[in-house]
C-alpha cells in the first residue's frame, strides 16, 4: 500500500492534537528527558492536552512510585506497563467524574539513549494507555524502538517526535492498520528502528500482532520483528537475552513432514553441542519479506496461512528483511546470544558460498566469510536429493568454486559447518512446491505428505486454496 498523505510535520500534529478538548492525559517519561511532552508545550495550547508531566531518573524515586522491578532492568516492557497501570489509575480516579465527555491517554516511556562512551546505542520502551471514547474502556499501544543517531541529543530529539507520532496514530489512524504503523516514522526516516509493537484492547480486538509485525517489516520501521506461538508480538530482549538460539530459514508454503524433520533434527544436533544449555535454547523459524511478494505485492492472506501453520506447529516467528544471514546475525548479536546455530538446505548453502565467492573477487574474500563464520556460530547443513554416488547433496560434498575449497575444507574441519547427521533419507523426495499443487488442486494424498496436527487447520481454514503457485526452496 502506498501512502501519498502529506506527511504532517511534528508541529502540525502536536497542536492538533492540543486544540482537541476531547484528548486529555498524563505524559510519564523516565531515562531521555521530557522529551515527547516538550513537543506539546513548544506546540501551543498544552494547557488543553496535558493533564500532568512527570520524571523520575533516580533509581530510588522511580521505585516509590512505581514499585521496584524484579528483573533489576528499568528499560523494559515490564516498567513500561507498571508505569501505565499507575498513572492511569491516577487520571481516573481523580478526573472521570469531572470530565465525562473526555477521551483520556497516558503515556509513558523508558529509554537509555546512547552515552558518552557508546557502550550503550539507545533504546527504549514506549506505550500508551488511552480511551477512543468517553467512560469507555482504554486500548494499550506498546513499542520498543532502537535509536540509530550517533549523538545524545538527536536521540533524544528522535524519541520526542516518536512520541507524537504515536498518539497521533492512535486518535486519527486506528481504523487502519497499515497506515497507522507507516505513520510512525513521519520525520525519522532512517533515524529508528521499531522492532515491536503491540496494539490492543476493545477498539483493536480485531488486531492481529503477525501483520502488524508483517507491517512494521515492509514500511522499513525493521529488518526483524517477532511473534510467538499464540500469535503474539514478541521482543527479543524480552526471551532471548543470553540464551542459545536455533534458527530455520524457510518459505514455509507449506510445512511439510521434511520442514518437521530439518527443525526436529537440526535443533536436537544443535543441543548437544557442549556449550548449549538445552533449557536455555529456542528454535525461530523466520519468514523473508521477499518471499512474500506476488506479482510486485505481498500476498498478506498466504502470509496468515504459513505463519497458521508455523504456529500450529507451536513455533515462533520471524519476519524478517534480512537478505542475507549476517544483516540477522548482526541483529541478534545485540542480545549476547550463547550460541546461534542456522539450519541451511544443502542447495542454499551451495548458493551463499557461491555468492559470495563471485562478489568479492576483490580480495576481500576472508574477510566476507569472516563476517558470516564468525565464533559462536555454527551451520548445520540438511541434505538433498542429489545426482551423485549416494544419491544426496550433502555439506561433505558440496560442489563449491575450485578457488575456495581450501577455506571451505577449513569451516567442515573447524566444525564451523556440520552435516545434520541424524536425517530421514526416505523425505527427501517431498518438495513444498508439489504438495502446494496438490493442496490447490485437491489431489489426494497431500494429508500423509503434512505433519498429522496442520491437516486439520488447513482444512478447517482452507488454507492455500486461493495462493497463486510459487516453487518453494523449502
Amino acid at each position: 500500500m502506498i501512502h501519498n498523505d502529506q506527511i504532517l510535520k511534528t508541529e502540525q500534529k502536536a497542536l492538533e492534537i492540543n486544540l482537541n478538548q476531547k484528548i486529555y492525559g498524563t505524559f510519564a517519561e523516565i531515562g531521555a528527558g521530557q522529551e515527547v511532552a516538550r513537543n506539546f508545550f513548544q506546540a501551543g495550547a498544552a494547557a488543553g492536552t496535558i493533564a500532568k508531566t512527570m520524571s523520575a531518573y533516580d533509581k530510588i524515586y522511580s521505585d516509590q512510585i512505581y514499585g521496584p522491578e524484579k528483573s533489576g532492568r528499568y528499560v523494559c516492557e515490564s516498567r513500561v506497563y507498571t508505569m501505565l497501570d499507575h498513572e492511569y489509575d491516577l487520571l481516573d480516579e481523580r478526573l472521570s467524574t469531572c470530565r465525562l465527555d473526555t477521551t483520556f491517554f497516558v503515556f509513558a516511556d523508558t529509554v537509555a539513549a546512547i552515552n558518552y562512551q557508546k557502550t550503550i546505542k539507545g533504546n527504549g520502551w514506549l506505550g500508551i494507555r488511552f480511551q477512543l471514547k468517553p467512560c469507555s474502556k482504554p486500548n494499550d499501544l506498546i513499542i520498543h524502538v532502537k535509536m540509530l543517531d550517533n549523538d545524545n541529543r538527536l536521540q533524544q530529539e528522535a524519541i520526542g517526535v516518536l512520541g507524537v507520532n504515536m498518539l497521533y496514530a492512535c486518535y486519527h489512524y486506528h481504523h487502519d492498520l497499515d497506515k497507522f504503523v507507516h505513520s510512525l516514522k513521519d520525520g525519522l526516516e532512517g533515524r529508528i528502528h521499531v522492532d515491536m509493537m503491540r496494539l490492543s484492547g476493545p477498539e483493536f480486538s480485531h488486531i492481529d500482532d503477525r501483520l502488524t509485525s508483517l507491517y512494521l517489516v515492509k514500511h522499513g520501521l525493521t529488518d526483524v520483528a517477532i511473534f510467538d506461538a499464540e500469535k503474539k508480538a514478541q521482543h527479543a530482549s524480552e526471551f532471548l537475552y543470553k540464551k542459545s538460539v536455533m534458527v530455520v530459514r524457510g518459505n514455509f508454503r507449506p510445512p511439510t513432514i521434511v520442514t518437521n524433520d530439518v527443525i526436529k533434527s537440526g535443533f536436537q544436533q544443535f543441543m548437544e553441542e557442549p556449550e548449549v544449555n538445552p533449557d536455555k535454547s529456542y528454535v525461530l523459524t523466520e519468514l523473508m519479506l521477499d518471499s512474500l511478494f506476488v506479482d510486485g505485492e505481498i500476498d498478506e492472506q498466504d502470509f496468515l496461512d504459513r505463519t497458521e501453520l508455523l504456529c500450529g506447529l507451536g513455533h515462533r516467528v520471524i519476519v524478517s528483511n534480512c537478505s542475507n544471514h549476517q544483516m540477522l546475525i548482526n541483529y541478534l548479536n545485540d542480545y549476547k546470544i550463547k550460541r546461534l546455530g542456522l539450519v541451511i538446505g544443502a542447495r542454499e548453502l551451495l548458493e551463499i558460498i557461491n555468492e559470495k565467492f563471485y562478489n568479492n573477487s576483490d580480495g576481500r574474500l576472508l574477510v566476507a566469510f569472516g563476517e558470516l563464520f564468525t565464533r559462536n556460530i555454527k551451520i548445520y547443513v540438511y541434505p538433498a536429493s542429489h545426482e551423485s554416488e549416494d544419491g544426496l547433496l550433502q555439506a561433505s560434498n558440496l560442489p563449491v568454486p575450485a578457488g575456495i575449497k581450501f577455506l571451505y575444507q577449513h569451516l567442515l574441519d573447524s566444525h564451523q559447518i556440520v552435516p545434520i547427521e541424524d536425517y530421514n533419507k526416505d523425505l527427501l523426495h517431498i518438495f513444498p512446491f508439489k504438495v502446494l499443487h496438490m493442496i490447490q488442486n485437491n489431489i489426494s494424498g497431500w494429508e500423509r505428505l503434512i505433519p498429522a496436527k496442520l491437516v486439520e487447520i488447513i482444512k478447517e481454514k482452507s488454507l492455500f486454496t486461493t495462493a497463486p503457485e510459487v516453487e518453494e526452496l523449502v
